[in-house]
């Protein structure tokens, strides 16, 4: 359904440094980054899209987050969620909302919630039953 998401950025090497890491922990593999535009962009795996870029607005004005957009990644573990809200607090992302169920959503709806440096609301979430002692998701 979706090609690509692109949020704006402020500051393209603070938030490339903020969402390298990030992308990495969910499973993202760099496909390009241009100083010269500045922009760069993460696929999914499998596949190369969608795609999700950061960069600076095309029309040169600043870029802002927008109040009641969010772009949600889903990862296959709860301990990624868990992980990766920690690695976005801990590089200067906000929190908007602690790693948890949502039964309002799903019974199995585990998210996080955070702001990057930029302002842009995130979600990681996993959508799966919880995993068992060795990491693997319960079956049945």
């Amino acid at each position: 359904m979706f090609s690509h998401v692109f949020v704006g950025v402020t500051d393209f090497a603070r938030a490339k440094a903020f969402y390298d890491p990030l992308m990495g922990l969910i499973g993202a593999r760099q496909r390009f980054s241009d100083l010269s535009r500045p922009w760069a962009g993460w696929e999914s795996s499998p596949g190369l899209r969608p795609l999700f870029i950061i960069g600076s607005p095309i029309n040169g004005e600043p870029a802002t987050a927008g109040n009641g957009a969010m772009v949600a990644f889903q990862v296959p573990t709860r301990d990624q969620v868990d992980a990766a809200y920690a690695l976005a607090l801990g590089s200067g992302g906000r929190d908007e909302g602690a790693p948890g169920l949502r039964p309002e959503y799903h019974a199995h709806y585990y998210g996080a919630y955070f702001r990057d440096l930029d302002g842009n609301k995130l979600c990681v979430v996993c959508h799966a039953p919880e995993a068992d002692g060795c990491g693997a998701l319960l079956q049945g």
